[in-house]
């Protein structure tokens, strides 16, 4: 097998092992607050938005550190240096005795962490150009796999070993992570003439600049889209239904939906943007999710709910390979690292954004009105992206 299919192949695992152990969190985490001692469901509320969304601060502020250093010293070291530190701070999460002591490890984890977007880098180096949206859209699936797969064990977990036995087992998942890369994954450097880039530098180096900065938008409107309604899913399952006694179960169910969704949908959606260009992929992707989010406001079950997230799942799982493929594609080979490190930045800024404004928009207007909101920026940013990106690159391949 060639080095890049099986970097590709062992990546994979490590992606879902990770994904599966991270996304426990979101069910449990409005519960394990209020273990911690938040009692008020609009306490619960607030605290879940800044106890899920303070990381993504700590990983914008790092994460183009660390692309400098995987572009200097390769991606692997990335890799391993995130996932172990991972596998130690979700450990210690299992044995907080306040809130703040929760906060402040989220904090830690975001400025040590990067994981998926050490992964992502390497994979986009590696692979041939005409394999670039295939082979980032099966590291997709391994995220939302492990996504889908998850919330359903954590429920599970939860039950059998409590909330604190579960984060141990999170640290646990990411361990595995850390041993199978570190021995499987094989890197090939490329040799580039500089290695050390200015700001100034790398921004004169990107041939589209419009392109550039309308698709670290997409990616901070995608990633608070997303993130406003994570921490708060397992919330409004509680005013979706009277029966509280598998309440976690329900709710990973219903995260889980949009997994399952995913991993159907990546990989078509993938070959399809090698074929008709991820452009297309990224504005279709777009319109469905934003009239999606809308519907799900009106819900009155939690397995209406799922299926609407079901359907919404199928929609996403083309937006981050397609954002990812085209910054490959307008990104010269020695700054790539550079660039895959500042669309981090900006995707962790949006995870914040969300989940913080989520948190306080559903305390103080309630759960309903953050869907609307989401379902009507999603479509905002959907006609920029087909005023700033569609419509320039699809004439550009006519040509």
């Amino acid at each position: 097998m060639e080095i890049w299919k099986k970097n590709l192949w062992v990546c994979w695992f490590g992606v879902f092992i990770v994904s599966a152990g991270m996304s426990q969190m979101g069910p449990v985490l409005p519960l394990y607050i209020e273990h911690l001692g938040i009692h008020t469901s609009a306490s619960v509320s607030r605290w879940s938005g800044i106890v899920f969304g303070i990381n993504f601060i700590s990983l914008a502020i790092f994460s183009p550190i660390w692309g400098i250093l995987a572009d200097k010293y390769g991606r692997k070291p990335m890799i391993l240096r995130a996932s172990l530190w991972l596998a130690i701070i979700m450990t210690c999460m299992g044995f907080v005795q306040n809130v703040y002591q929760l906060t402040g490890l989220r904090i830690l984890q975001g400025a040590l962490s990067g994981f998926q977007a050490a992964v992502i880098t390497m994979i986009a180096t590696q692979t041939p150009r005409e394999r670039t949206g295939w082979a980032l859209g099966i590291i997709h699936t391994g995220r939302v796999g492990g996504t889908l797969l998850g919330p359903l064990i954590g429920g599970y977990l939860s039950e059998i070993v409590g909330f604190r036995g579960q984060f141990i087992t999170i640290g646990v998942m990411d361990f595995i992570a850390f041993i199978a890369m570190f021995i499987l994954v094989k890197e090939q450097r490329v040799s580039v003439a500089k290695l050390t880039y200015s700001f100034r530098e790398v921004w004169n180096s990107l041939p589209n600049h419009k392109v550039i900065i309308c698709l670290f938008v997409t990616t901070i409107v995608l990633q608070l889209a997303l993130m406003s309604l994570q921490p708060l899913i397992t919330v409004y399952i509680t005013q979706l239904t009277t029966d509280t006694t598998h309440i976690v179960l329900i709710a990973g169910a219903v995260f889980a939906a949009s997994g399952l969704a995913s991993v159907i949908s990546a990989p078509k959606l993938g070959k399809l943007s090698d074929r008709i260009g991820p452009q297309k992929v990224l504005l279709a992707a777009l319109i469905v999710a934003g009239l999606v989010f809308i519907p799900q406001a009106f819900v009155k079950t939690p397995w209406q709910l799922g299926a609407l997230r079901f359907m919404l799942g199928m929609a996403t799982a083309g937006l981050l390979p397609s954002i990812n493929s085209l910054i490959k594609r307008n990104t010269p080979d020695s700054i790539v690292g550079r660039v895959f490190g500042y669309n981090q930045f900006v995707q962790y800024i949006g995870m914040f954004l969300g989940a913080l404004l989520g948190g306080q928009m559903a305390a103080a207007f309630g759960i309903k009105c953050v869907f609307f909101f989401t379902g009507g920026l999603l479509l905002l940013n959907a006609f920029w992206v087909y005023r700033t990106i569609y419509k320039q690159l699809s004439a550009s391949s006519a040509m």
